[in-house]
């Protein structure tokens, strides 16, 4: 059996492979889900996408399954902890941003707003097709949410960030013009 033609960068690694053909251009609604994903971003900037995944289950460990109350509780002791975690990206700006950020994503529900509804309304509400030849860096739109973002408080939101992360949640479909998924989400 002929394997299926796949986005470049998922060839070789499995578990690329498996978060390729599964996930990343999926579109996401769920609004917890989308902020595990942003700040999975966050930790991958300057790092490639296959550290995070090899990682993922460590990270869901280590920040309480992502769930913001909790995270947003997260004291001196608890980045202390997270420092000296061994199984996640150890960065102390990255890890204090995860915390600050769960207290900015729990804003949205005291003002009575949904941080998923606002995020897709953002980027236009429905997913966009990139032309499937050229991967851009950033764009206008996530120029915009992440400037929306960060007057929300958000940190480690650039907008290159902001992209990565509306390509992975499905806001942005950018796979390959031959990849067997582009059709598919």
């Amino acid at each position: 059996m002929t394997e299926p033609k796949r986005c470049r960068w998922a060839e070789g690694d499995p578990l690329m492979t498996a978060y390729h053909d599964a996930e990343w251009g999926v579109p996401v609604r769920d609004s917890r889900l989308l902020w595990e994903m942003l700040m999975l971003e966050g930790f991958q900037a300057g790092l490639s996408w296959s550290i995070i995944l090899k990682r993922r289950e460590s990270f869901r460990a280590a920040f309480a399954n992502w769930d913001p109350a909790k995270v947003a509780a997260f004291g001196p002791a608890d980045i202390e902890r997270l420092m000296a975690d061994p199984g996640i990206i150890r960065a102390r700006t990255k890890i204090e941003a995860a915390t600050g950020n769960a207290k900015a994503y729990l804003a949205f529900a005291e003002r009575g707003e949904d941080f998923g509804a606002w995020a897709w309304e953002l980027a236009g509400g429905a997913p966009v097709k990139g032309d499937g030849i050229s991967l851009p860096a950033k764009t206008e739109t996530s120029e915009a949410i992440s400037r929306a973002l960060k007057k929300r408080g958000f940190k480690f939101v650039g907008p290159v960030i902001v992209y990565a992360w509306m390509q992975a949640v499905g806001m942005v479909n950018d796979h390959a013009k031959d990849c067997f998924r582009r059709n598919a989400v």
